[in-house]
C-alpha cells in the first residue's frame, strides 16, 4: 500500500516537473516569485487568513487607524504604477504591432518582446502590492468593504498574472493587462481624492462612472478571448477560456454590485419619497386630510387632525394643531 502511494507521489512530481520544464518560459523563470507557485500560494493564504481572521480579532478592541498619509502616498504610487504599465503595454506591442484578432507569444530575446515580459512582471508584481488595499481595510476597521468580491478579485488576480509571467508573457492575454491598468489609474485617483477629507467629496461625483468603466473592461476583455477561442492562433486555447471564464464572473459580480449600488438604491428612493409624502400629505393644487401628521397644501384645501396645517390659497381647518393660512380662511378647534 506503501509502495503504491509513493510511486503515486513521485509520478505526480514527475509530471508536474516535465510540466514545468516544457512550457515555463526561460526567461522569466530566475525572476522573483518564480520559481514555482509555492511562494506566491503561501503569501496569499496569509492575506486570506490575516483579513479574515487574526486582522478583525487584533483589531476588535482598538481604534481604527487613520493612515491618512501612508494611503495617500500608496494611492499616489498605484497611480504611477499604473501610468507606467499602460505604457509599457503600449509601446512594447499593443500601440502597433499586436494584432488584436489573434497574437501569439513571442519567446526570443528581441528587445520589444524581452520587454513586454518585463511588463507582465511589474503587472503581477502590482496585483501583490495591491493586497494592502485589503489590509488597510482592516486596520482602519473598515471590515465592511471587505466582501467576497473583494477577496476573490484581489486573489485571483496575481494568480492569473503569476501564470502569464511564468508561461505567457507576452501574447493575445497580455491586453487584459494593459485595459485594467489604465483603469486603475482611474480607480485609485478616485481613491486619492476621497482620502483627502469631506472638502473634495464634491470632485468624485463619478463613483458610478468609475464601476461603468469596469464593466465595459470585462466586456472587452471576455469578447477578447472568447472570440480567439473558435480561431486558428497559436496562442493556448485553455488560457483563453479561462480568462474569458473569468471575466464573465467578474463580469456578473461587479454586475450585481452595480444594481444594488445605484439601480436598486435609485428605487429604494423614490418609493420612499412617494411614502413620505403619502404620510405627511403633501399635496399641490387639491386637498389634503391628515390625520396625526403634518398638512402641507398649495391652492386647496386642508384638513388636519391633531397636527399642523400649513394652507397657501385655500381654506384650512385644523384640529388640537395650528393652523397656518396665506391669502385664504382658517379655523381652529
Amino acid at each position: 500500500m506503501n509502495g503504491a502511494s509513493s510511486s503515486y507521489n513521485m509520478s505526480f512530481v514527475d509530471s508536474y516537473k516535465r510540466f514545468m520544464e516544457r512550457n515555463s518560459d526561460p526567461r522569466t523563470e530566475n525572476w522573483w516569485l518564480m520559481s514555482g507557485p509555492g511562494p506566491l500560494l503561501t503569501l496569499l493564504a496569509t492575506y486570506l487568513y490575516f483579513c479574515t481572521s487574526v486582522g478583525p480579532r487584533y483589531m476588535r478592541d482598538r481604534k481604527p487607524f487613520s493612515l491618512k498619509q501612508p494611503i495617500i502616498v500608496y494611492n499616489i504610487t498605484q497611480i504611477l504604477m499604473s501610468i507606467f504599465l499602460v505604457y509599457e503595454g503600449l509601446v512594447s506591442g499593443w500601440w502597433n504591432d499586436y494584432n488584436f484578432s489573434c497574437q501569439p507569444v513571442d519567446y526570443s530575446y528581441d528587445p520589444k518582446a524581452f520587454r513586454m515580459a518585463g511588463a507582465v512582471w511589474w503587472y503581477f508584481f502590482a496585483k501583490i502590492i495591491e493586497l494592502l488595499d485589503t489590509v488597510f481595510f482592516v486596520l482602519r476597521k473598515k471590515n465592511r468593504q471587505i466582501s467576497f468580491l473583494h477577496l476573490y478579485h484581489h486573489t485571483m488576480m496575481p494568480i492569473c498574472a503569476w501564470i502569464g509571467v511564468k508561461f505567457l508573457p507576452g501574447g493575445h492575454g497580455t491586453l487584459l493587462g494593459v485595459i485594467n491598468s489604465f483603469i486603475h489609474v482611474i480607480m485609485y485617483t478616485y481613491y486619492l481624492i476621497s482620502g483627502l477629507g469631506p472638502q473634495y467629496q464634491k470632485y468624485i461625483w463619478w463613483k458610478k462612472h468609475l464601476t461603468s468603466l469596469q464593466l465595459v473592461q470585462f466586456v472587452i476583455v471576455f469578447y477578447h478571448n472568447f472570440v480567439v477561442m473558435f480561431c486558428d492562433c497559436n496562442y493556448p486555447k485553455s488560457i483563453n477560456f479561462l480568462l474569458a471564464l473569468n471575466a464573465g464572473l467578474f463580469l456578473y459580480m461587479f454586475g450585481n454590485f452595480y444594481y444594488r449600488s445605484y439601480v436598486n438604491i435609485d428605487y429604494k428612493k423614490t418609493d420612499a419619497i412617494t411614502t413620505r409624502a403619502k404620510s405627511n400629505g403633501v399635496i399641490a393644487n387639491g386637498n389634503g386630510v391628515v390625520a396625526n401628521g403634518n398638512g402641507v397644501v398649495a391652492n386647496g384645501k386642508g384638513v388636519v387632525t391633531n397636527g399642523n396645517g400649513v394652507v397657501a390659497n385655500g381654506n384650512g381647518v385644523v384640529a388640537n394643531g395650528n393652523g397656518v393660512v396665506a391669502n385664504g380662511k382658517t379655523k381652529e378647534c
